[in-house]
């Protein structure tokens, strides 16, 4: 009980440093943006925010062990081939529904508030469009398998694919699962290394604040606070989408779990502001791993749901992409896609597909609606309109993605009946 409590004062203690530098940073940047001449803030801004790559690719190197040990274990400690299917079935359920109201409620809220009608289309970034631009050149079918099935398991863990470690790792974790004893040996050395790696997250979250700090004071000196202002409209409808999606996600998780919701997301609260201030929902997964076992999920749930939710669940970066692609259209007054439900509902579903597998993708959000997008006629380089404010925007959305995959293990956890009280 005490070690609980102290593990609990810490994490509220980072949170609060979490909070104090990200508010130094964006007064930081408040000043350089008003004070230093444009060829100093150019030159200061991406060394600035060295701290937050840093911190970040700190995560990083953690995330490729972590996702296969841990799922390996989750798959091996099931016990058998019926229960890995019946706790994937029962995920994947939940997934599928929360990608598809995820998708949909964007489509909606976007469609009412029409953002993107008389937005000067001179605005858009067309120089920082070009590098995502020529990300989605060779985006194709045969790309796209390449990209859910590894080749090798070094080559996937070294570029952080997520989405094909997860296939490797339920191939190997199933395969663990039929030899019996022989394989236990393994599977104990794997739960070993799972245990390293989450202690290595604790050494690494000690950098967040620092990281915070480099990322809102880079991002504040570049753009300057008066980008808010003029996206406001558009920032203003997508975070009120993502309040509405909350509330339907936190109606659902207090049918689950009852009061009991509040405590967890007192847990939630500094992987989320982790994930807000850095603008990654992949930073926080080891924490995430901790937390959702703290608060009572069986860790071999845990171990099996949280990596598949990665891959299978990221509710906020689902919810922008129907958004994003909407807002462009508007803007670019593209009424074969506007004026046509059909072709919207046609869009949606083919975000419901290119979208796997994108937690570890730089900018993967606009990535997805770059290449889904054109399929539909939207401008390619309509995606500098909202390139400028994406940081912004990246920081609801990935919190909304913590939240997402929580309630996703907690509620598997729960049909299970292995979730402690």
């Amino acid at each position: 009980m005490q070690s609980q409590t102290s593990t609990t004062i810490k994490s509220n203690r980072l949170t609060t440093y979490i909070v104090i530098a990200m508010m130094a940073g964006i007064l930081a940047g408040y000043l350089i943006n008003t004070n230093a001449s444009p060829e100093f803030i150019k030159d200061f801004s991406p060394k600035i925010k060295l701290l937050a790559t840093i911190f970040l690719r700190m995560v990083q190197m953690i995330i490729a062990p972590l996702v296969f040990s841990t799922l390996v274990v989750g798959i091996a400690k099931l016990g058998d081939l019926k229960t890995v299917g019946r706790v994937g079935g029962k995920a994947m359920i939940w997934f599928i529904s929360a990608s598809l109201i995820s998708l949909t409620l964007g489509l909606l809220l976007v469609t009412i508030t029409k953002p993107g009608v008389g937005v000067n289309i001179s605005n858009a970034d067309v120089e920082g469009a070009k590098d995502l631009i020529g990300k989605t050149k060779e985006f194709s079918l045969d790309k796209f398998v390449e990209h859910v099935f590894p080749r090798s398991l070094m080559e996937a863990m070294s570029n952080n694919e997520i989405l094909q470690l997860v296939i490797f790792s339920i191939f190997f974790g199933v395969a663990l699962t039929t030899i019996g004893k022989k394989g236990e040996s393994i599977i104990n050395a794997l739960d070993a290394l799972t245990h390293v790696v989450l202690k290595m997250v604790s050494y690494v979250m000690k950098l967040a604040p620092i990281g915070v700090f480099g990322a809102m004071t880079g991002v504040i000196a570049l753009k300057g606070l008066g980008i808010l202002k003029t996206y406001a409209y558009y920032i203003s409808s997508f975070y009120m989408g993502l309040i509405v999606l909350w509330l339907l996600l936190l109606l659902v998780g207090y049918a689950i779990l009852k009061k009991r919701l509040f405590v967890l997301i007192k847990r939630l609260s500094n992987p989320m502001t982790i994930a807000f201030n850095t603008a990654s929902s992949e930073a926080v997964f080891p924490k995430l791993v901790e937390e959702m076992e703290r608060f009572g999920c069986n860790n071999k749930i845990v171990s099996f749901t949280l990596p598949l939710g990665y891959s299978f669940n990221l509710d906020g970066s689902m919810m922008y992409m129907t958004f994003a692609s909407m807002f462009i259209a508007q803007a670019y007054n593209i009424t074969s896609i506007t004026d046509h439900i059909g072709t919207q509902i046609a869009m949606l579903l083919v975000f419901m597909l290119t979208s796997k597998g994108i937690a570890g993708v730089p900018r993967a959000s606009l990535v997805v609606v770059l290449a889904t997008g054109g399929m539909f006629g939207i401008p390619p380089e309509g995606i500098g309109l909202v390139l400028a404010i994406d940081t912004f925007c990246d920081m609801g959305r990935s919190m909304t993605n913590v939240l997402g995959n929580a309630l996703a293990t907690v509620a598997v956890s729960k049909w299970e009946g292995a979730l402690e009280s």
